[in-house]
């Protein structure tokens, strides 16, 4: 978790630890506290590799077991679970060696997102679009082995990625605290991605359907406080969307500070309440707030201070920040966190466009759009 929100606040936190988020750390501040409990749901994805740790030396962790949050960290697990609740998930499969990679990646097909089977802020990862591009990568950026296994997805493409935040309670009652539409597609990390809440083009269908899969996997899960779940919907030529679970986060995502201020819900309070016990009910909390005004999340990054860094995006973490605007429509909103950023359209003049060959039928619209703008 990031000290510097509190380490300036005197009356906030009865003690303040500037210590590493390990094993050794948080049990000798445990020993010193003698805490009723702790909770591993805040601090990002690092609390929760300690949750089985703590348990086996007597620690109480308050909110989600720790064999739950294994259940939804354990890939082979999860994919158990995912197939008994009929949901879908991208073709993937995991690598324990080089050659098994290539085997199992000709199963699956190409593109593929390759990554380590425990990853922070997507680092290592990539699209592979072939097979020289694999072998490269588990050469070179990774060392494949059974204690190390790399994980292969199918990458879908043209997919809109979406987030749901949710709390849940020990009487198994679940809040959809929000559900927000990226703009960058599937395939750019999240932490990247642009988000819309309320959804600015998914249809109502699609939506209620996403909180009733959140719903089931929380209640599979017996989740208690926050959980994180990222979905990719892909439409077909008939306007059909397929809903693709990508992952679970059985923990507070970087997203709940936003959908907190866009709701105005504080979701990290009422999670906390939960793990000590309170039911939503009791709180008063069990109705999703969706505004009738639009939140736009934009990501900020450190392009133009740094020179020479290449600005593509895919699916490791770039961005350093992140602003937000408020509008009532959604083309207000994503201009005022465009404006919030720092961000100007160009003067108009000649604009050059590059983008891959499968996506070339794809870039005529835009074109022509800036064409209208006064753009060559």
């Amino acid at each position: 978790c990031n000290p510097e929100t509190v380490s300036t606040d005197y009356d906030t936190s009865d003690r303040l630890y500037f210590e590493p988020l390990t094993l050794e750390d948080v049990l000798e501040i445990v020993e010193l506290e003698k805490p009723k409990g702790v909770i591993v749901q805040y601090g990002g994805q690092t609390p929760l590799k300690l949750a089985q740790a703590l348990e086996a030396n007597g620690v109480p962790v308050i909110g989600t077991s720790p064999d739950s949050i294994d259940l939804a960290e354990d890939r082979e697990r999860f994919q158990q679970l995912v197939e008994k609740l009929g949901l879908k998930q991208p073709p993937n499969r995991i690598a324990r060696n080089d050659q098994e990679a290539l085997v199992l990646a000709r199963e699956i097909g190409y593109p593929l997102v390759v990554r380590p089977s425990y990853v922070l802020g997507g680092r290592a990862m990539e699209i592979v679009y072939g097979e020289s591009d694999l072998a490269r990568y588990v050469r070179d950026a990774v060392k494949v082995s059974n204690d190390s296994p790399v994980l292969l997805d199918r990458f879908l493409d043209n997919a809109v990625e979406v987030d749901v935040d949710i709390i849940a309670d020990s009487t198994g009652a679940v809040l959809v605290g929000g559900v927000m539409e990226h703009i960058e597609e599937a395939g750019v990390h999240s932490g990247d991605s642009s988000c819309s809440l309320p959804p600015y083009s998914l249809s109502a269908k699609t939506q209620a359907e996403l909180r009733r899969q959140v719903v089931e996997l929380a209640k599979a899960l017996n989740v208690v406080g926050l959980m994180n779940t990222q979905f990719a919907i892909q439409t077909s030529e008939e306007g059909d969307d397929t809903i693709y679970l990508l992952e679970v986060n059985p923990r507070a995502s970087r997203t709940v500070p936003f959908v907190s201020k866009a709701t105005g819900m504080p979701l990290a309070k009422i999670a906390a309440r939960c793990m000590a016990g309170k039911s939503l009910a009791e709180q008063g909390a069990l109705k999703e707030i969706v505004p009738h005004y639009y939140s736009v999340k934009e990501a900020i990054f450190p392009f133009a201070k740094f020179q020479g860094v290449d600005p593509i995006l895919g699916p490791e973490m770039r961005s350093t920040g992140e602003v937000m605007g408020v509008g009532r429509n959604f083309g207000a909103a994503f201009a005022r966190a465009q404006e919030a950023g720092g961000i100007k359209a160009p003067p108009v003049g000649k604009v050059f466009l590059s983008v891959r060959d499968p996506d070339k039928s794809r870039v005529l619209p835009v074109a022509r759009d800036l064409i209208e703008r006064g753009y060559t």
